[in-house]
């Protein structure tokens, strides 16, 4: 059984097999970055910090990408959903982070909340299907595709690089700060 903290995060097993305990850190990551943006308005989410143009906003539709982009592209090779397969990537790189501020912090959170349990369904997939060695359908350039298991590394290294992010921005905004 998986404790519940204080913040409401899922803790991550303590004792058990690679999968649980890669699946337990990533959700940990999710909630950390869910906690940080919760309770926030629209100026919450446009908040920077510093010379940064980087907001809470711009985060959550990244992290939404970001999930839609492993998971459901890169892993099971799926075309691009909606919002993402009408952007010119080529003009825009940033588009994510920044095209965040048209959007309320209601259609951020649902865009990031379907894209998160979308991701789970398809690592689901994916483990029934050949387990954490299983690998993407989608390949780099010389031809090499990535495993589940890098995929679920990458998306807690995603998570716990933008969840610093968050909590200086949201220890700007009104002095919540903890992991």
């Amino acid at each position: 059984m998986t404790g519940i903290d204080e913040q409401g995060r899922p803790e991550p097993p303590a004792a058990a097999g690679e999968v649980d305990t890669l699946l337990g850190f990533l959700d940990f990551q999710r909630a950390t970055f869910e906690w940080k943006c919760s309770g926030l308005d629209a100026a919450g989410f446009a908040a920077t910090v510093g010379a940064s143009s980087m907001t809470l906003g711009g985060m959550v539709k990244h992290l939404a990408l970001v999930e839609d982009h492993w998971f459901s592209h890169w892993l099971h090779g799926n075309d691009r959903r909606p919002p993402w397969d009408a952007v010119d990537w080529q003009a825009d790189f940033d588009w994510d982070w920044h095209s965040a501020a048209e959007d309320s912090p209601a259609q951020l959170r649902a865009l990031w909340w379907d894209a998160t349990e979308r991701s789970r369904t398809l690592t689901a997939e994916a483990l029934a299907d050949g387990g954490p060695a299983r690998v993407s359908r989608r390949t780099w350039p010389d031809g090499r595709a990535v495993s589940l298991r890098w995929i679920l590394c990458h998306m807690i290294e995603e998570y716990a690089r933008h969840n610093g992010h968050a909590d200086l921005i949201r220890e700007s905004i009104d002095g919540l700060t903890g992991e």
